[in-house]
């Protein structure tokens, strides 16, 4: 009987290492990350400063001249577009799901709409590229200029890729992380908070709206943080769809570039060390921001639970 009990602490024990060693493993790797993109990027920094780089708008391989405000810029704007469209879309098929759909059927759409997060990004990309960007290049750009081309935001040609583009396939591809973060906030809620609105004389959208929506905000921020995490670091889709041309201009029609899909463009291609170093320094500036913005999600989701 002793000898069981050792064996059982003896096993414990050993789990609770192993636990711990690959608990530490991953904050290692994730420091190791850091440091190396921050290695990898010095001599980009000893010939610019980090302001410099982060606010001029020159990237000129040729001449070693780089300004990172054109990729920041298309990151930014791209990813608060999918948001723009995914958001709401999100929310409502959460509530659906949770609160209107019969059972079966939010079984089997729940998990349709969480397969969209296991599709390749090259997949969605394809689907940019050959459906996607010629559909809003002959229907939909055209049909914004004419009635909204007042606006700079659709002023110029109808490209078709763009950031409009990207916004739409990343809209796409946020959308279940967005929707699956959704619905557990929705199911943390207690179930007499429903039954006490409905009690009351409100209706079902009226419950949905002040004993679910109101009692989720900051549930729901932690959702839209996540769906922006995914958003700013994704490469191949957007780098297929977004026209990859580094400017700054107000107009969704026009062709951009974000900071994951120059790395993906120059990386393989780039010659001089500053050059590298300049991609390495973006790398480092994008590792930043999502590291940021999940930390900030799941804040927020940790608070709520």
């Amino acid at each position: 009987m002793r000898q069981l009990k050792k064996d059982v602490r003896f096993a414990d024990r050993f789990f609770l290492a192993c636990v711990r060693f690959l608990a530490l493993a991953v904050i290692v790797l994730l420091l190791g990350m850091g440091f190396f993109l921050w290695d990898a990027s010095g001599t980009a920094l000893k010939s610019i400063s980090f302001f410099t780089f982060l606010t001029t708008s020159a990237w000129d391989p040729v001449r070693d001249v780089y300004g990172a405000l054109p990729v920041v810029y298309g990151t930014l704007i791209s990813s608060f577009l999918s948001l723009f469209i995914a958001f709401p879309l999100s929310v409502g098929v959460a509530l659906f799901l949770n609160e209107l759909a019969p059972p079966f059927l939010a079984k089997v759409l729940g998990f349709l709409v969480e397969m969209l997060a296991a599709i390749p990004s090259v997949v969605y990309g394809l689907w940019g590229v050959f459906v996607l960007v010629p559909w809003l290049r002959t229907e939909v750009q055209p049909l914004l200029i004419q009635k909204l081309g007042f606006l700079p935001m659709f002023q110029g040609p109808a490209y078709g890729v763009g950031m409009m583009a990207a916004g739409c396939v990343l809209s796409l591809m946020v959308l279940p992380t967005i929707s699956s973060v959704s619905r557990e906030v929705f199911r943390a809620i207690p179930e007499n908070q429903r039954e006490a609105a409905l009690a009351l004389g409100a209706t079902r959208w009226e419950m949905m709206k002040l004993a679910l929506l109101r009692s989720s905000r900051s549930g729901l921020f932690a959702a839209f943080m996540l769906g922006l995490g995914r958003a700013l670091g994704e490469t191949m889709a957007v780098t297929m769809v977004i026209g990859n041309r580094a400017q700054i201009v107000s107009s969704l029609l026009a062709p951009a570039q974000t900071m994951a899909s120059v790395i993906a463009n120059e990386y393989a291609e780039a010659t001089s060390d500053v050059h590298l170093s300049a991609l390495a320094l973006v790398g480092l500036l994008l590792f930043g921001i999502t590291f940021v913005t999940n930390a900030v999600a799941r804040l927020f989701i940790w608070r709520l639970k």
